[in-house]
């Protein structure tokens, strides 16, 4: 038996933000069913996490944490859920606030965290043979253990979610709260700045990410984030390992949110489709495709390619649904382009999960044209709704959606290459035609039905990681 450490800074169902909070809740639930693993999750205990779960759990202990000068007290809190058992760092000072992110001094709360994270390694009853950080909040986490030791032998894996976040702070913090020598302050520096995803690539035994497509990505300027020479240094080390979702939690078969539960039934979609026009105001038209977008209205999901072509694309005979909130030019365009198209156009500037669900399960096309995108969740989300998913081929997009070819009967979905709203009208418009060619659609939807992303592949991808690190005696 071998036992791994996640170090994250948000987890379903307790707090969540967006992805990385997923696979967090789902990974270990799918790495515990290997006998030979036990994994436990650490993560801060933020004000915001619902009572329901602070009232479950239990004072296992305090202790002081060194932030150079400093000294600050964590306690450690437990609970178990579902077979696995969760740490939670407590501290009033830094996680006692509204919210989880967004605050001035963002890195040095994460910084408290990944070094309360190492002192509590000689205090609890699980020691790790590997610690898996994720993302820039754990990173620092990954560097402390490498130089600190606090466990003899202990491996490290670091996980890069999206590399845009970084977690950067001035050089002079490195005086200010590290009490290390500047020998290794070269392990925290990137360009000037102290970077907390840095200091966990560099000390990292392997660095992971969240498909195979985005390692490669990383690796050259565009999407490297100005990290790509450091991560092609580490190429033998950098290895993509694709993401899943929960198919338990994401069934269209038991879902209570949407109205008609199905399987693979096209009819029953159409069921839930007029439902749902029925409830917006549009048209209720059973054969009318209907496309959803349904994400955070931000550049990277490539939602400048759709403000160009939307209103030509509404001139066919279609109807669309935009789910989400984020930036202001994008609510003011989709609210107003709504206004323009009413018969068309539903754009509703919330997040509302059940009305999500319902979404997935109505409609014909789900629309992710993203600028880059380390995984993606919706896409698969919505094949696991039987919906038809339309990407730009980037990152995991590329990986999971395998574009329609006509003449093989091969492909789950749509996809275009260059980030050009020329190409996403066309694929659009494509996608429009297959619809109407009920031979093609009827190949293309039986395609959909048979994919499967769950998270056991990835589960035993992990595995072999951690075997790779530790050999694991049978």
């Amino acid at each position: 038996m071998k036992n791994v450490l996640f170090v994250a800074s948000e987890c379903t169902p307790f707090i969540k933000t967006g992805g990385l909070a997923d696979v967090i809740g789902s990974l270990p639930q799918a790495l515990k069913e290997n006998e030979r693993i036990e994994v436990r999750v650490i993560l801060p205990l933020y004000d915001e996490i619902p009572l329901e779960w602070r009232n479950q759990m239990e004072f296992h202990m305090s202790f002081n944490v060194p932030l150079g000068w400093r000294n600050s007290e964590a306690s450690i809190y437990t609970l178990k859920y579902n077979n696995i058992i969760y740490y939670f760092v407590s501290n009033t000072y830094y996680f006692t606030r509204k919210g989880v992110y967004g605050y001035y001094d963002d890195g040095e709360r994460f910084l408290f965290f990944s070094r309360a994270v190492i002192e509590a390694l000689t205090h609890l009853d699980f020691k790790p043979d590997v610690l898996h950080a994720h993302d820039w909040q754990a990173g620092m986490a990954v560097a402390l253990a490498k130089i600190l030791q606090p466990i003899t032998d202990m491996k490290t894996v670091m996980t890069i979610h999206n590399i845009k976040y970084q977690g950067l702070m001035p050089i002079e913090i490195f005086e200010d709260f590290f009490d290390l020598s500047r020998e290794h302050i070269s392990g925290f520096e990137w360009n000037g700045m102290l970077n907390c995803l840095k200091s966990g690539l560099f000390h990292a035994d392997k660095i992971t990410t969240v498909s195979p497509s985005y390692g490669e990505e990383i690796k050259n300027p565009y999407y490297g984030e100005e990290l790509h020479p450091f991560l092609l240094e580490r190429s033998a080390d950098l290895i993509g390992v694709l993401n899943g979702i929960d198919t338990k939690e994401y069934n269209p078969q038991t879902d209570s949110s949407i109205a008609v539960n199905y399987r693979s039934s096209r009819a029953k979609k159409k069921e839930n489709k007029m439902m749902i026009q029925k409830k917006l105001g549009l048209p209720i038209a059973a054969g009318k495709p209907l496309y959803i977008i349904i994400t955070r209205l931000v550049e990277q999901k490539g939602l400048h390619l759709v403000q160009h072509i939307l209103d030509d694309f509404l001139h066919e005979d279609v109807q669309f649904i935009i789910l989400g909130t984020g930036d202001a030019e994008f609510e003011t365009f989709f609210a107003e382009a709504a206004n323009c198209h009413p018969k068309k156009l539903v754009t509703l500037l919330a997040f509302d999960e059940g009305l999500a669900r319902q979404l997935y399960a109505s409609a014909d096309f789900f629309v992710m044209p993203s600028k880059f995108e380390p995984c993606g969740l919706a896409q698969l989300i919505a094949l696991q709704y039987k919906t038809v998913p339309i990407v730009r081929e980037t990152g995991g997009l590329k990986d999971t959606v395998l574009p329609f070819n006509e003449i093989t009967g091969e492909g789950n979905g749509f996809s275009f290459t260059n980030y050009n709203a020329d190409d996403l009208l066309a694929t659009l418009r494509y996608s429009l035609r297959i619809y109407h060619d009920s031979l093609q659609w009827s190949v293309l939807a039986k395609n959909v039905n048979k994919s499967q992303f769950s998270w056991q592949d990835s589960a035993r991808e992990y595995a072999n990681i951690y075997e790779q690190l530790m050999p694991i005696n049978v």
